[in-house]
């Protein structure tokens, strides 16, 4: 899942970015909401946090430009404002939910995670193919009943490999959704992750490279 976190207080988001990284998620970060839209104009999101009260480009310009164009993210509104009036105008504005600060961590990534499912077909609790269970919940992955501990990148890429259901995922959606704009779209990581990967999982291999297509579990 990629993340785009628009938010004008820097501590606050930066703290957001680390913890949703934590959790092997894909995070952008934007300080205002210019770059906020810019950043949407130019990459996929399953989920933008939003804070309402920017400056510049105010948030809920960033929201209606958003639900204008039709993007298919879904919006997680932040805002100091707590009360009734706020929360239903907010949501007037096409936003998907809305959270008051302050608020915990684990309910942002809760609301995140059901927002995620949102923007796509929903996954289920587990996904498993080839004899490898995925488990969302829990972060863990097991492959024919060992544990198989995982780095972050790694168990985004076998999320990603196994919701495709045996189809092939290039290199580029890989790095679309598992990792940030920060990262060289020319880097061989991809590779160097899928190579990990397999060894981690072990024999027989089950990630199959497609030449000049991408890699799939058939």
């Amino acid at each position: 899942m990629r993340v785009l976190v628009a938010e004008d207080e820097r501590m606050l988001a930066d703290s957001i970015v680390e913890g949703l990284r934590a959790e092997a998620l894909a995070v952008d970060v934007a300080y205002d909401g210019e770059a906020a839209l810019e950043r949407l104009s130019v990459n996929d999101y399953d989920v933008l946090i939003l804070d309402r009260d920017m400056p510049g480009v105010h948030g809920d310009e960033v929201c209606a430009r958003v639900v204008e164009q039709g993007a298919l993210v879904r919006i997680l509104m932040l805002t100091a404002a707590s009360d009734i009036r706020s929360r239903v105008s907010g949501l007037s504005l096409g936003a998907d939910d809305y959270l008051p600060k302050p608020f915990a961590f684990e309910e942002l990534l809760a609301r995140v995670h059901a927002l995620g499912r949102r923007s796509r077909p929903a996954d289920p609790p587990m996904l498993e193919r080839a004899g490898i269970r995925l488990d969302w919940a829990h972060r863990q992955v097991f492959r024919g009943g060992r544990y198989v501990p995982l780095a972050r990148k790694e168990f985004g890429v076998l999320a990603e490999l196994l919701r495709a259901r045996g189809a092939v995922v290039s290199a580029e959606q890989l790095l679309e959704k598992v990792w940030d704009e920060h990262i060289d779209p020319f880097t061989n990581t991809v590779r160097t992750t899928v190579m990990k990967l397999r060894k981690k999982l072990g024999e027989p291999q089950v990630i199959e490279t497609v030449p000049g297509s991408g890699y799939r579990i058939p």
